[in-house]
């Protein structure tokens, strides 16, 4: 087989972890000019971009009278969060244990053998974090609901401490003119669910929905926002497909796929659950993570042919080695109401049974589309009409995470979301690692992390002026926290936590990020003196 035969897989596929679809992702149109070359025809792209817009400066320009936003005036900046990640009080005021609490205690399955009981302290502490939120100038906080905390056993009695908790959340959140974002379920699910088949069960579906009722009932009332479930292809591809998560399973195909089928029913009935419990109208989604496939040169071959790789589904991308690559499988059944044909054959006996009514169930009607965006793969159009990867080049910039600089896929993944599915985008994470200390002066300084944010945010506001209808942006994350298995090792927040003193330090990115929602975005665009002087870095 050719080059120009080879389908979108690497030559050598090997298993990859959370996210790691990031690490499996490659360069963009806007990320590459400014952050390195792949390849030979990607250099040639970028001169016929450069031809036909101003390359961008790293230094931003302060906004002018003149200025305009590329974003709507009631765009909702902020930043993200969950519960087992920021909250800690692990045991307090009757919360029971997570199917995470019981992970993090395995020998060997935290990176740095840690745990979220103490994490930011956040059930204590959240006061002053909304105080620094109010400083940073964030319009929205995403935050989610610990299902133990509020239900202990999953299902039947209900914990009122745990349920005041949020509704003081949500009361503080108001009172400081911030929008609260809620979470149904960011992956830590009671375990005491896991006795009697947690996700793989049908019955989940009517537990979850009892849940989100619940919330709905008591909170509704001053939430708008509702994201019923985070990431379902990341907790699913985690904690059964590579059991490097929560619960750390390694299921059958056949086993796994059945869960997720049942986690996309799940969804459907919180849906219905939150709509007819709901005492003021609300608006619905959930937070799928999406990663685009990437054109390697802008020409219309490459673009039309990555458009269709980042909705294709082929049988490995249900494979533990490709499975961060499949994104239709997440979005069609919830926005379309039916899976990709494609899939279901090429999944044959594995695929989930499909009774009467589920596709009606999962596809409720949806008021926006909440997507998780922070990387890509970049592909090319073959020869023979196929679509063919292409690999990063030696030395491609990365997060302190280890996952891929590709700016453009905060342009072409919600292009392409609002072209197939018609919806407005709410961007519900998007954000990186970096290697983050206190420095000498006591602040802490992370200008890969503005650089990252500025370039990620430019791609956006390209999007924007280009008719894809935005709601929001919520940065990942707020603080620094428990990064699931890589425990504390990695650094993601806009504060800085020290987390034996639990100190907060505001990071330069929150006060550039706060200069940026000052502006409404329009300090992202540069003067246009800046613009025709910049050059692009080099790497």
């Amino acid at each position: 087989m050719s080059a120009d035969d080879d389908p979108i897989r690497p030559a050598a596929p090997r298993p990859i972890t959370r996210r790691k679809f990031l690490s499996a992702s490659a360069g963009s149109a806007i990320s590459l000019a400014a952050l390195g070359r792949s390849a030979g025809a990607y250099a040639q792209s970028q001169q016929q971009q450069r031809q036909t817009q101003p390359q961008q400066s790293q230094q931003q320009a302060a906004p002018t009278a003149a200025s305009k936003s590329p974003f709507p005036a009631d765009f909702l900046w902020g930043a993200s969060t969950s519960a087992y990640q920021i909250e800690g009080a692990a045991r307090e005021d009757g919360k029971d244990l997570s199917v995470w609490d019981e992970f993090v205690r395995q020998p060997g399955a935290i990176l740095d053998g840690q745990t979220g009981d103490v994490a930011c302290d956040f059930y204590h502490r959240y006061a002053e974090d909304i105080a620094r939120m109010q400083t940073i100038g964030l319009r929205a906080f995403r935050f989610s609901v610990s299902w133990p905390r509020v239900i202990p056993e999953g299902v039947g009695d209900v914990n009122q401490k745990g349920l005041d908790f949020y509704s003081h959340l949500v009361d503080s959140l108001l009172a400081a003119k911030i929008t609260p974002v809620l979470t149904v379920f960011h992956w830590d699910t009671p375990l005491a669910l896991m006795q009697r088949g947690s996700w793989e069960a049908r019955d989940m579906a009517g537990w979850f929905s009892d849940y989100a009722a619940l919330l709905a009932r008591t909170l509704s009332d001053r939430v708008q926002y509702w994201l019923t479930i985070n990431e379902p292809r990341s907790f699913i591809g985690g904690g059964y497909v590579t059991g490097e998560q929560a619960p750390g399973e390694k299921l059958p195909r056949n086993e796994y796929m059945r869960a997720a089928h049942m986690t996309m029913l799940a969804h459907g009935r919180a849906v219905q659950a939150i709509r007819a419990n709901a005492k003021k109208p609300v608006q619905i989604s959930y937070a799928c993570d999406v990663s685009p496939a990437l054109p390697e040169a802008n020409s219309a071959a490459d673009i039309s042919a990555a458009q269709a790789a980042t909705f294709e589904s082929p049988v490995d991308h249900f494979t533990a080695e490709l499975w961060w690559r499949e994104n239709a499988w997440w979005l069609d059944p919830v926005y379309t109401g039916q899976y990709p044909q494609d899939a279901l054959t090429a999944l044959g006996a594995d695929a989930p049974e499909i009774r009467a009514g589920d596709m009606e169930t999962i596809h409720q009607p949806l008021d926006f589309l909440a997507t998780n965006i922070y990387g890509g793969n970049l592909v090319r159009a073959a020869a023979n009409g196929k679509t063919q990867a292409v690999a990063f080049s030696a030395g491609f910039p990365l997060t302190a995470m280890g996952w891929e600089v590709t700016p453009d896929a905060m342009y072409w993944g919600p292009k392409w979301l609002h072209e197939r599915y018609s919806l407005p985008l709410f961007i519900t994470e998007n954000g990186c690692s970096c290697r983050d200390w206190v420095s000498l002066d006591g602040q802490v300084h992370d200008p890969e992390r503005i650089d990252f944010t500025t370039r990620y945010l430019q791609a956006l506001a390209r999007a924007s002026q280009e008719g894809v209808a935005l709601k929001g942006y919520l940065h990942w994350s707020l603080l620094d926290n428990f990064e699931w298995q890589d425990g504390y090792t990695q650094r993601f927040g806009m504060i800085f936590v020290d987390y034996p003193t639990q100190k907060r330090i505001l990071k330069d990115s929150a006060q550039w990020y706060a200069s940026i929602i000052k502006s409404n975005g329009a300090s992202l665009l540069p003067s246009p003196a800046a613009a025709s002087a910049a050059t692009p870095p080099q790497p």
